[in-house]
């Protein structure tokens, strides 16, 4: 059995890994694209790109609600009940980022400013915010629906999908930033048209292909299918929320030590995305085999598939850890020529290499746990680590000990033991499987 499931975790999990990553590529386009800009322009993006993922993390916690029910009831196959609550969120997300979209335009200008940036910094990340947000529901609709396929099992759909969102960014953005082929030269906001366009066809792929693959049934609204998402989303999304303001607050803190030092923390974590999304993808392959498991009664199938994603985790992230750590000036090159940045840089991909291990495994653990329904608990361990720890060690040690730059982003390394002691903890004691 255990070689069989290896092979699905492989099945499930590469595609996942893959679009998961490709994901974030349409996000690390931009910095690359943009790096010829200057540092002003890439600390604006980043800002931006940090302003969205905020946002997004509402909609990443239906998502993953949606994933684990999905996958519980085509584990226990009720596949009309798994239909009507892939419609049922479809509508939920579109009414949110609506509100959201609002929201999100009428405070483009006091996001930058709130985050530290200077005025120059301020009035690019405004433009780009603004035509970001105008199109926020195609982005929101392209996550929930690849949640919805995930619950199926179905990786491959998205996987197509947003490596053609990928092509289609690139082939839009580079003409508008610089002015190729004809195009008008916009700078930033080309970047920001250019992810509107290509998640608005990305979300048009995805909504054709689940009507065609019979994953959506339209129906009157089941309340109990919809708590049943949201007892299990609405903690992931406030677990993003907690993760992503704690990585705003701790992008605050870098950025007193200096535009240069945020450029580079932005382009670290743009670079390690190659590795952290790989990681994301086995989470989501975890929480599907997971969530078929359990719907299906299967606790020991559940069990072997959390070993064999975390394993294969932790080969993959090592070896981009090893790449981060030795090669972390070939890295930092490709997106910039600002000496100090990549100096800056160099350093920040050596420390990221070294929480590599601590993070797959609590990457898969969290999916583990997610599949299972226990959502809850991954959020406490968040707090644990990002606001119990990591956010005042860095004011406390700035403060009162006057600690330099790399002191600052070594607290990421202990963040992360952190939360990886406390998912182990949790995991072992099989709480995890009564959540649903």
């Amino acid at each position: 059995m255990q070689k069989e499931i290896r092979k699905q975790v492989f099945r499930l999990a590469i595609p996942a890994a893959l679009s998961s990553l490709l994901q974030r590529t349409v996000s690390i386009f931009d910095i690359f694209l943009v790096g010829g800009l200057g540092a002003s322009s890439i600390a604006a993006v980043g800002i931006g790109q940090l302003s969205i993922f905020v946002a997004m993390t509402i909609f990443l916690g239906l998502s993953a609600g949606t994933t684990v029910v999905i996958a519980h009831l085509v584990g226990a196959e009720k596949g009309q009940e798994a239909g009507k609550t892939a419609y049922q969120s479809i509508l939920v997300v579109s009414g949110v980022a609506v509100l959201i979209s609002f929201i999100g335009i009428a405070f483009s200008s006091e996001l930058p400013l709130f985050m530290g940036a200077d005025a120059e910094v301020t009035v690019i990340a405004d433009t780009y915010l603004k035509i970001i947000f105008y199109a926020f529901i195609f982005t929101t609709l392209v996550n929930i629906l690849t949640g919805i396929m995930h619950g199926h099992g179905d990786t491959k759909t998205p996987l197509k999908a947003i490596i053609f969102v990928n092509i289609l960014h690139f082939v839009i953005a580079y003409p508008l930033i610089y002015g190729k082929f004809g195009c008008p030269q916009i700078g930033v906001p080309g970047a920001a048209i250019a992810i509107g366009a290509s998640e608005a066809v990305g979300a048009v792929w995805l909504f054709w292909a689940a009507l065609r693959k019979g994953y959506l049934k339209k129906g009157p609204i089941d309340t109990i299918l919809t708590r049943r998402v949201l007892r299990v989303g609405m903690p992931v999304a406030f677990d993003r929320v907690i993760q992503q303001l704690g990585q705003m607050a701790f992008a605050m803190i870098v950025m007193g030590y200096g535009t240069a030092a945020y450029a580079a923390h932005q382009i670290g974590l743009s670079i390690e995305a190659f590795s952290f999304m790989p990681g994301l993808g086995l989470s989501i392959a975890a929480a599907t085999m997971v969530g078929h498991s359990l719907g299906a009664e299967k606790a020991d199938r559940a069990k072997i598939s959390t070993i064999e994603a975390t394993r294969l985790a932790v080969i993959i992230m090592t070896t981009m850890g090893l790449c981060f750590f030795f090669l972390p000036y070939l890295f930092m090159r490709a997106f910039t020529t600002d000496p100090q940045v990549i100096e800056h840089g160099t350093v920040f991909l050596k420390i990221v290499a070294i929480l590599q291990i601590p993070l797959a495994i609590s990457m898969v653990l969290a999916g583990t746990l997610r599949g299972g329904g226990d959502s809850r608990y991954s959020m406490f361990t968040t707090i644990a680590g990002m606001w119990l720890f990591r956010i005042p060690a860095a004011l406390t040690l700035i403060k009162f000990f006057h600690v330099g730059l790399y002191t600052t982003w070594s607290l990421m390394v202990f963040d992360w033991l952190i939360r990886v002691a406390m998912l182990v903890y949790r995991y072992r004691s099989g709480e995890w499987q009564k959540k649903v």
